[in-house]
């Protein structure tokens, strides 16, 4: 089996690389420890219950409650969703507490009262033992100086930092007896410290239960092995029964939202066993980087998502080059209960060859269904479809008990997944994938623009550029970049733009095709010009070659590199229902490998599975179960009975939609979902229909929907905007509000993005208000969408929006479309 993604621009080994997966040598259960993020949420409700619960969080990092160095990310505020999505535990950054950073250094005497009142709140919450205390933050370069190399100094600070350690652990422990506490946590791994420190902390009573210490470094990729071994060989010689690690700051932005950078990171935390937290340059609310506004999956959250569903234990995987910087790495698991193997690689450009040896033939038989996915680099704020699967293969199992399955073409930015289950009786169907080709700006035809480099491994810090390259500087009236493209057949294609737009308002382009009539290409704001996006546009050619010119409209957009793909037929997806999450104890029937390749999952009566799909907009799409018998599929609320191979008319909000499925008993293959988003048969009330009271008011607006929106809404009881909506029947309905706002605090931190979300409280007709969080839009003239269940009755609904203590965001306009269409 050869799989050949699309064409990139990159070189390519000549020989296929070799990375081998050995299912006879266990490193122990998957533990999912390195999927954690420092102020990964920023409120309760961003990121949005859909992104967070598939991921299964063991960990985060957060601010404590009413700490002054960010304006949100507060620990027991955002404790809310992340324990209701199934979180593990939080840790504390006490010294958040402070506004300034570095941290103004007031002395042990002004701290200390900040850390009772942070350990009394904490120790008053119901989940009081998720939380873990994280004391200092970085002393190697705050308050204490360890870094410094003059040997002298380095014990004068050393042993103040210890005296104060000893202090603030006793004093947390004071307060709450079982408080479980972390550190040193270090910028950088130091033996110099962790030597004494563990000394000091064994003798004194005063051990941490968690070792933290951070991997800020693109040569952490190469050095972390050495430093896990080091510190651990530390722990034997002082006489430390093994810590639990938590590497609780990992990762540069060149890496984060980049699946091919993801997956070097994951696999050597994973192999490890230890946890890990993202790290945190930008903004909160959006997992460092990996869930587009507040519900859509990036390229990155998909790498995340196939992580989460690892199950078993992780196996030993030989890459090409070990511990090297920006090379082909991978993570392997068996679960031998499911019968399934699986493998996620990425990090290099070229050909490779997965080779699975031992391969159990109790567990998998003679033959293999192999099944290959891609999840491509999108965006920081590019959203990103299910991953396209790439092939479906049956391949026999060799006399040596080995499978080998040939990638071709990787992309280093891309991750990918093999899957491995038991062949069945009939072929699988095979992939569909359509032709495609990428072109990078910096190598197109620029006129009055500057190439830029970005993310190298000398600038790790950078961010994350398709090539390393792209164009800015696009701020003249002749601006442009013109792209020499060849297509190989005539029809539709989809043209997909990665951009940064840094205008702080919607910026346009003007597109045109062979010198053609321009049209305008609208791009959303992003966070700046390298915090890359993407804009989806339709476009028809005619086979052979064609010049796709991007020019300056009416402000200055940066372009990156632009995708181009054959549209051969409605967007569809299979979700494999063996690859669902579970719950219950569902049994896998692989008799048969026919339709999507990976057999049946068999539920029966107290079984669960939940199907992560994606919808590009908010929006009706066909949904079909292909089961045996009829299942119970469960969405926002409502409930429907799905007969097999029936289509359903669902009401899916954009991005990331659980459906969870049940019945007595049937075999189900997979959830097929198909469409656009249609519209037809919502209800839509622009912001001018709505009787608007206490000083809210309507704002004339060139980006509006109807040309106004509703301000100044909220910040008394009395400032509210109510709509009336005629329900064609009662039942479960999505109330689609469609909302700008863009609420910052500027703290002088150069490397963070300090936005704060606003809240409404939303009553429908005579129902308890619901209190709904929405995330910052980057500027007051992008408007996004945030989804919110609702019932109404037929006939007339009032849906009232207000906020007593605070402003609400401001509302162009609201859509209600029925869950069941």
């Amino acid at each position: 089996m050869a799989v050949t993604p699309p064409a990139t621009s990159h070189a390519a080994p000549a020989d296929p690389q070799r990375l081998t997966v050995d299912l006879s040598a266990s490193e122990g259960p998957v533990m999912l420890g390195a999927n954690g993020s420092l102020y990964g949420l920023s409120d309760d409700g961003v990121p949005g219950d859909a992104a967070l619960e598939p991921l299964k969080l063991t960990s985060i990092s957060q601010k404590p409650e009413g700490g002054a160095q960010h304006p949100n990310g507060d620990a027991l505020t955002v404790s809310k969703s992340f324990f209701r999505n199934g979180g593990g535990e939080i840790n504390v950054m006490m010294q958040d507490v402070y506004a300034k950073w570095p941290y103004e250094d007031l002395g042990i005497d002004d701290y200390l009262p900040r850390v009772d009142k942070i350990v009394e709140a904490v120790s008053a919450d119901p989940n009081s033992d998720r939380f873990v205390y994280i004391p200092f933050n970085e002393p190697d370069q705050i308050w204490y100086e360890l870094g410094v190399e003059d040997q002298a100094q380095y014990e004068k600070n050393r042993d103040r930092f210890l005296g104060d350690w000893k202090t603030v652990h006793h004093r947390i422990r004071a307060i709450d007896p079982d408080a479980r506490i972390a550190g040193p946590n270090e910028a950088a791994y130091h033996p110099r410290l962790l030597r004494d420190f563990l000394a000091f902390a064994k003798r004194e009573d005063v051990l941490p239960q968690v070792m933290t210490w951070h991997e800020l470094d693109s040569g952490s990729l190469r050095d972390f092995q050495a430093h896990y071994d080091d510190y651990r060989q530390l722990e034997r010689a002082a006489g430390v029964p093994p810590l639990r690690i938590s590497i609780d700051e990992y990762a540069n932005r060149r890496d984060l939202s980049v699946p091919g950078q993801l997956v070097q990171w994951v696999s050597m935390f994973e192999r490890n066993k230890v946890y890990a937290n993202m790290a945190y340059w930008d903004a909160a609310g959006n997992l460092s980087g990996h869930v587009v506004r507040s519900n859509v999956p990036n390229g990155g959250w998909w790498l995340l998502r196939w992580y989460a569903g690892l199950t078993g234990d992780t196996v030993k995987v030989t890459p090409p080059r070990p511990n090297t910087v920006d090379t082909l790495q991978a993570l392997a698991s068996l679960d031998t209960s499911r019968r399934q193997a699986q493998v996620l690689l990425g990090g290099s450009d070229g050909d490779a060859d997965v080779v699975v040896r031992h391969v159990p033939r109790s567990v998998f038989g003679r033959t293999v269904t192999a099944t290959v996915a891609e999840a491509a680099w999108s965006g920081y704020e590019g959203q990103h479809a299910a991953p396209r699967v790439l092939a479906r293969t049956e391949v026999r199992v060799a006399d040596d008990g080995s499978v080998t399955v040939p990638l071709r073409g990787l992309h280093r930015m891309s991750a990918y997944r093999v899957v491995l289950t038991p062949g069945g009786s009939a072929s699988p169907s095979p992939a569909s994938v359509p032709w495609s080709a990428s072109y990078e700006a910096e190598d197109a035809a620029i006129t009055d623009g500057k190439v830029h480099t970005h993310g190298t491994v000398h600038n790790a810090n950078g961010y994350a550029a398709s090539g390393t390259k792209d164009v800015g500087s696009l701020d003249r009236p002749g601006s442009k970049v013109a792209f020499s493209v060849t297509v190989p057949k005539d029809g539709m294609y989809d043209l997909a733009i990665l951009y940064g737009n840094q205008s702080g308002g919607p910026a346009t382009q003007q597109l045109s095709i062979d010198g053609g009539d321009p049209v305008t290409v609208t791009y959303p704001s992003t966070e700046n010009w390298t915090y890359r996006a993407r804009k989806d546009v339709r476009i028809r050619l005619r086979a052979g070659e064609h010049l796709l010119t991007l020019a300056k409209g009416d402000a200055e957009v940066t372009l990156d590199r632009i995708d181009l793909t054959a549209r051969t037929a409605a967007d569809s997806t299979s979700y494999e229902a063996t690859l669902a999450d579970i719950s219950g104890r569902p049994s896998y029937d692989y008799s048969s490998s026919a339709g999507v390749g990976t057999g049946a999952l068999v539920l029966r009566t107290g079984d669960k599975a939940v199907f992560d799909v994606y919808a590009p907009r908010d929006g009706y799409y066909t949904v079909t179960s292909r089961a045996t018998a009829a299942v119970e599929l469960s969405l926002h609320g409502e409930t429907v009975t799905a007969a097999p191979d029936h289509p359903l008319r669902l009401y899916l909000l954009a991005g990331n939609n659980r459906l969870a499925m049940t019945s007595g008993h049937a075999a189900v293959r997979s959830l097929d979902v198909s469409g656009d988003g249609s519209t037809t048969g919502t209800l839509s009330r622009a912001g001018a229909s709505a009787t608007l009271s206490g000083g809210a008011r309507l704002v004339d607006s060139p980006h509006a929907f109807a040309g106004s929106y509703i301000g100044r809404l909220g910040n008394s009881p009395y400032s509210t905007a109510e709509f009336t909506v005629d329900a064609p029947r009662s039942g479960r309905y999505l109330l689609v509000v469609h909302y700008a706002h863009d609420d910052r605090r500027d703290n002088g931190h150069a490397y963070n993005t300090d936005i704060m979300s606003r809240t409404a409280d939303v009553t429908v007709g005579s129902a308890a208000p619901l209190k709904v969080t929405f995330k910052n839009t980057w500027s007051w003239d992008d408007y996004w969408t945030v989804g919110v269940p609702v019932d109404l009755v037929k006939g007339a609904n009032k849906v009232t929006f207000g906020n007593a203590s605070a402003w609400a965001p401001n509302i162009d306009r609201i859509e209600l479309g029925r869950v069941i269409g």
